[in-house]
């Protein structure tokens, strides 16, 4: 909610890039949801690449590599690591309601997204929409989870 309010706040007509029109459109969806998510996948990657920096280094100069071949030979080394990195961004910004609904606002056919439709249901009483609405967003995630986990395999 912090992030959405913040986001609001920013993009709404009397913020500083009010003139943009950016409130209430996908963009500032988008916008608010990748900083809510991007705090999660630093962290991840910033945790499990930290200590294999020397070693990536140390290895692509054994091999007779070049300094500018360290950091695609650590992302490749890393790929499981940034999966879970990923997974965990995209945990973190499909399970997020507040954010998308202050700056998307919640409009049918423009901005309204599963979360946000979800919520619209249950308020509504359509318990029946709301639950159906919960499994496809929950088999959305699962795909995803399982992508990931076999492009980590790779």
């Amino acid at each position: 909610m912090v992030v959405g309010l913040f986001f609001y706040l920013l993009l709404s007509r009397s913020g500083p890039l009010g003139s943009l029109g950016l409130l209430y459109t996908p963009y500032a969806m988008v916008l608010a949801e990748a900083v809510l998510a991007f705090p999660l996948i630093a962290a991840f990657v910033l945790s499990g690449a930290r200590g294999r920096v020397e070693e990536v280094r140390l290895l692509v100069r054994s091999l007779g590599g070049k300094e500018g071949q360290v950091l695609p030979t650590l992302f490749w080394e890393s790929r499981r690591i940034l999966a879970a990195a990923l997974a965990a961004g995209f945990g973190g910004a499909i399970s997020e309601v507040g954010a998308a609904t202050l700056v998307g606002g919640d409009i049918r056919h423009h901005t309204r997204v599963l979360t946000t439709a979800i919520v619209v249901e249950t308020r509504k009483g359509e318990l029946e929409s709301a639950l159906a609405l919960g499994f496809i967003l929950l088999g959305v995630a699962l795909l995803v989870t399982a992508l990931l986990v076999i492009l980590e395999r790779e």
